[in-house]
């Protein structure tokens, strides 16, 4: 096992229509035994981060670290690192135990060390019964168990995930995604991780990084990263469905501040009005998760006044069993999702209020950047 360190890394692809810049000046610090994940859209580069630390990808400039080692100039099959790609890549004419096995062979380990370590992985993966089938009479579950345990009999420094899970179906990715995180807790080695998918880096990972257009926009806890998004970038990206999100203008009325939505007042904390009032007669973004919206019947008893709730349309409702997830749009056109329990009694052209959870709301800049101010 091992800490991987990328400092400072840049990638450019030249290409005839102009040169692309995959990577500009990435630099992570990845602890040994830790679960990472590359989280982002597509084309941010991930894959590439991931390709480089593998070997497979040169860089343009920067330094990339395997423990102790500066692994630039070192060819792939001598980093010690196991990949697992997206199509599995297992040999079609070979079966699961002589793909599993064939990496050793190549070392020359002895045969009765391949054969201790292929049933130990196996064991692990709950796939002895599948070890003589080759891969054409395995399920895709079945076949990425096999690509995981190919890699575990290896004992590598690190694993490097590329998107395992995106040929499976929804249910068993969610039991993949548990059986990975199991076998990390047992295994203890170090593992960087690709996904597009924002709900498995925020399962798997110990800490995620989000990335666009090659620059990382936040790194830190799950919790961390959902709770508190850098910018508005990240808040949209991490959280299902989205952050929603509202121009505001913050006036100061004596000592009062407020964030005034399409004509309504907003409800801040007395921090948040603290923060408020240094962007005075200024325009900011105001964002809050679906959850954190209240929704009730426009006739309702009111739990605030009406100049802290906006007048909305129910335009499509989504029940999904523990949960309802309610598409809004406002009398001035804002479109909003909240997120509601399954017993509200709520229908599509139904005119409601909307209500925002004061300790809930998250600040932008309403610049390109999008920065964070609360």
């Amino acid at each position: 096992m091992a800490a991987v360190s990328l400092e400072g890394v840049t990638k450019l692809y030249r290409a005839r229509r102009g040169d692309i810049l995959a990577l500009q000046d990435f630099t992570l610090d990845i602890a040994d035994a830790e679960f990472v994940v590359l989280v982002g859209p597509s084309g941010c580069g991930k894959s590439t981060t991931l390709r480089i630390i593998a070997g497979l990808e040169k860089p343009t400039a920067g330094t990339v670290r395997i423990g102790d080692c500066v692994v630039n100039t070192v060819a792939p099959k001598d980093r010690d690192v196991a990949m697992v790609f997206q199509n599995y890549a297992l040999y079609p004419h070979m079966t699961v135990y002589k793909n599993m096995a064939f990496g050793l062979k190549m070392r020359k380990v002895p045969r009765a060390e391949i054969e201790r370590k292929v049933m130990a992985a196996a064991g692990m993966l709950g796939i002895e019964h599948l070890l003589d089938r080759k891969p054409a009479a395995l399920s895709g579950g079945e076949r990425q168990r096999v690509a995981v345990g190919r890699a575990i009999v290896r004992n590598p420094r690190a694993f490097l995930f590329d998107e395992p899970l995106s040929n499976l179906d929804a249910k068993l990715r969610v039991q993949m995604r548990a059986e990975l995180k199991r076998l990390h807790r047992q295994l203890h080695t170090t593992s960087v991780y690709v996904t597009h998918d924002q709900e498995e880096a925020m399962t798997l990972g110990d800490r995620i990084v989000v990335m666009k257009d090659g620059l990382i926009q936040q790194c830190d806890t799950p919790l961390t990263v959902y709770a508190q998004p850098a910018n508005r970038f990240v808040a949209g990206f991490v959280g299902m469905p989205p952050m929603n999100f509202m121009d505001a203008r913050i006036e100061a009325d004596g000592g009062e501040v407020t964030a005034v939505v399409e004509g309504h007042r907003l409800p801040c904390t007395a921090p948040t009005a603290q923060r408020l009032a240094q962007h005075a007669s200024q325009t900011v973004v105001v964002g809050a998760r679906p959850e954190s919206l209240l929704v009730q019947p426009a006739d309702a008893t009111r739990t605030r006044s009406g100049d802290e709730t906006l007048l909305a349309e129910v335009q499509v409702v989504e029940p999904l069993g523990e949960r309802q997830d309610v598409y809004l749009r406002t009398a001035a056109g804002t479109r909003l999702i909240a997120r509601v329990p399954p017993t509200a009694h709520i229908s599509p052209g139904d005119n409601v209020t909307v209500a925002f959870d004061p300790d809930r709301l998250h600040l932008f800049e309403a610049d390109a950047t999008g920065q964070r101010i609360i």
